[in-house]
């Protein structure tokens, strides 16, 4: 009988009417297949993913391939979303057993006492195709061998045991002492091998199909500031090319701002129609920075269309952001997206008809299963002004006009599902993300939308000693992973210089305790991905490389980092360098794997300081912390005028003046500045400190480019 119609999950419930007697991931399911001794087969996918609804009609809505998984297996079904941690640890075994990557659907069959996976795919058609089994052959053979052969069984299961916790094994069991030319020098082999990743012609760092890959955005945005010679410019053409071909392409939605998972091609044409809220969590700062730093209206047009798409589609009232929409719609993918020629001619007046197909890219051939058009911007206004004899601020307007009558006619369409679950981490990560752009865009809606999520996540997703991952129906669950404890606490430590708050400084310190207590590796460094209170299969995961979001231990590091030097609490700053030390083999062997700990290293080569403002003058000290901000790369905080209640040095701060600055250095601090004056000469003598130290290599030192 099929248990999945009263989960909270979109993703099971899309599977309650099948005919195969589904379990969700339980202790019923497993103890099932324990006592009767019969093999699982574990189906790992999300409501958003089209191949896997592709499998569920060809092969989970079908009866007779029902009855054979129902005859042969216990068969459950996992959220990718909500178990990321069954999620990691199959998708490395099915890396292990065919030498592939995975993907999802994932299809793992799993012996019922360790649940140790003996043979893995990912999708598999209902009959034989394109050099493919069928699902139901699959069925039937792995059943047979599994029956036939337990001792090969058995051994496969202990090699792929110990190939696992070989993975997870710490390479050294002290890190070794910080060694300044080493991390110099993969950070300048990362920077050239970013370099030679890029595609000068259609932007993007490698080829078909192609993601936005956030973590290697972000890697590529710090090293472009702070890189060696001519390093920093050519990472900053490559950025500033690649974010405004993605801007124009296929990528994005043109109508509602969003953007999708990844393009099918080279060109960044047609996409996986997907949309989920982590991407565009990481895309809004870059395009918000990116606007600023080479003041871009293309950029600056993205990541007001990001905000707009969250408002919009992705916002609920009370608080929070959902997790993904669906790449299909009425069954068909991208149906709701892409437009026939008379459809244009019947909604958009001329002129404006011909300037929008020309702009779009309506006026060429069709470029969606040669059938429909999938809006692509071709031109530019400065480009269509010549031929329209019409101001660029015109074109835009008619564009602008034209676009929200598209928009209103597409909302009649049959919408994509929604996933309306709130992921703690994706979450987590949108609230960094929003800080940034408010920074960069100078609005204060982005501070207060990301003020909102952090206190969602506090209300709902905290009981006062731990977080819980998921929220879905009224109702907080599941243990809450690294990721959702790391990407909070950065989050926190953005908002905190953006605008302190002491109730937000405080959370930060508990979610940094529970983070230490619950998922460090007290023996060797570093931050498993599940906490220790929950049984994992096969093994305790640490994980250092990067998927399409950035690495806890990543993130855990630099948000430690800064919480330490904040509040001078060196359990927080150990814990992170240890863990730093922990990922140096891996970082040394392979840097583009692990892109979001690029920047952590570099700043670990070249430390911003951090700037303690106070004062009696609230209004100075904020304009001080706006003129470090837009001059220094520092981490500037403005806080209260000091009390006791706050945690360890943050009470020493006190000063009667009307603005005092204190900068630090690690645990180090220089007398307080009251004037500008004094505190430029501070800064600039760290700079030429820092010049010397590096050998004169970084003449930019602490100050920000441009």
């Amino acid at each position: 009988m099929n248990q999945l119609n009263k989960e909270s999950s979109l993703y099971l419930r899309q599977h309650a009417s099948n005919p195969v007697h589904w379990y969700p991931w339980c202790d019923t399911a497993l103890d099932a297949a324990r006592q009767q001794n019969r093999p699982i087969l574990l189906s790992i996918g999300y409501s958003a993913c089209h191949w896997c609804h592709v499998m569920a009609h060809e092969s989970f809505e079908h009866e007779p391939t029902a009855h054979l998984m129902n005859e042969l297996f216990i068969n459950i079904k996992v959220d990718r979303e909500e178990r990321p941690d069954l999620d990691r640890i199959y998708q490395l075994s099915h890396q292990l057993l065919t030498g592939r990557g995975g993907g999802w659907p994932l299809t793992v069959f799993l012996d019922p006492l360790g649940h140790i996976p003996f043979f893995a795919g990912t999708y598999f058609p209902p009959e034989v195709r394109h050099g493919m089994p069928s699902f139901r052959d699959i069925l039937v053979r792995v059943r047979q061998w599994y029956d036939q052969n337990p001792d090969q069984v058995k051994q496969q299961n202990n090699k792929l045991r110990e190939a696992i916790s070989a993975i997870n094994r710490p390479v050294t069991t002290t890190g070794p002492a910080p060694d300044k030319n080493r991390e110099t020098v993969i950070l300048e082999t990362a920077a050239q091998q970013l370099l030679s990743r890029h595609d000068p012609v259609n932007g993007g760092y490698g080829g078909a199909p192609k993601f936005p890959q956030g973590p290697l955005l972000s890697a590529v945005n710090a090293l472009s500031c702070t890189a060696v010679g001519t390093g920093g410019a050519l990472l900053s053409r490559s950025l500033e090319f690649t974010l405004e071909n993605m801007a124009l392409s296929g990528l994005r939605d043109h109508l509602d701002g969003g953007f999708f998972r990844y393009c099918v091609d080279t060109t960044w044409t047609i996409p996986h129609f997907e949309k989920m809220l982590y991407d565009n969590a990481m895309l809004l700062p870059l395009y918000a920075e990116g606007a600023r730093r080479w003041d871009s209206a293309v950029m600056k047009q993205a990541a007001e269309g990001i905000l707009n798409w969250l408002q919009t589609s992705m916002h609920h009232e009370n608080g929070g952001y959902s997790a993904s929409i669906d790449a299909d719609a009425g069954g068909e993918e991208g149906s709701f997206h892409v437009w026939q020629r008379d459809e244009i001619e019947e909604l958009l007046p001329q002129p404006s008809r011909q300037l929008f197909c020309a702009s779009y890219g309506l006026d060429q051939a069709a470029n969606f299963e040669d059938k429909a058009w999938h809006l692509i911007r071709r031109q530019s206004a400065g480009e269509l002004a010549s031929s329209f004899c019409q101001s660029e601020q015109a074109i835009e307007q008619t564009l602008e006009e034209a676009r929200s009558i598209l928009a209103s006619a597409r909302e009649k369409r049959v919408h994509p599902t929604l996933d309306d679950k709130r992921l703690t981490s994706w979450n987590a990560l949108l609230a960094e993300g929003l800080v940034r752009a408010g920074l960069a865009l100078d609005r204060d809606d982005c501070l207060q939308a990301a003020e909102q999520i952090i206190q969602f996540i506090h209300r709902e997703a905290w009981d006062g000693e731990r977080l819980f991952a998921v929220y879905n129906a009224g109702e907080a669950k599941i243990a809450a992973y690294l990721d959702d404890y790391a990407w909070l606490l950065n989050a926190l430590m953005y908002f905190l210089q953006a605008r302190w708050k002491d109730k937000h400084l405080n959370f930060a310190t508990r979610i940094a305790d529970a983070l230490l207590s619950r998922f460090q590796d007290p023996d060797h460094g570093g931050f498993f991905f599940s906490d220790a209170a929950v049984d994992t299969p096969i093994s305790r995961s640490m994980i250092f490389q990067d998927d399409a979001t950035p690495a806890g231990n990543a993130i855990a590091i630099r948000a430690l980092q800064k919480l330490g030097a904040l509040t001078g609490e060196m359990r927080y700053t150990e814990a992170a360098q240890r863990c730093l030390a922990r990922s140096m083999d891996l970082l040394g062997q392979n840097p583009l794997a692990c892109t979001s700990s690029l920047p952590v290293l570099q700043e670990s080569v070249n430390p911003p300081p951090h700037i303690i403002v106070a004062g009696t003058n609230a209004r100075q000290c904020e304009d001080l912390k706006h003129w470090l901000n837009t001059t220094y790369r520092v981490d500037c905080y403005v806080i209260d005028q000091a009390k006791d209640s706050l945690p360890g040095i943050l009470s020493e701060y006190r000063s009667s003046a009307a603005t005092s600055a204190w900068v630090c250095q690690g645990m180090q601090c220089m007398p307080p500045s009251e004037s500008r004056e004094a505190l430029e000469l501070q800064l600039e003598a760290l700079r030429a400190a820092a010049d010397r130290n590096m050998g004169h290599k970084r003449t930019e030192g602490i100050i920000l480019p441009g």
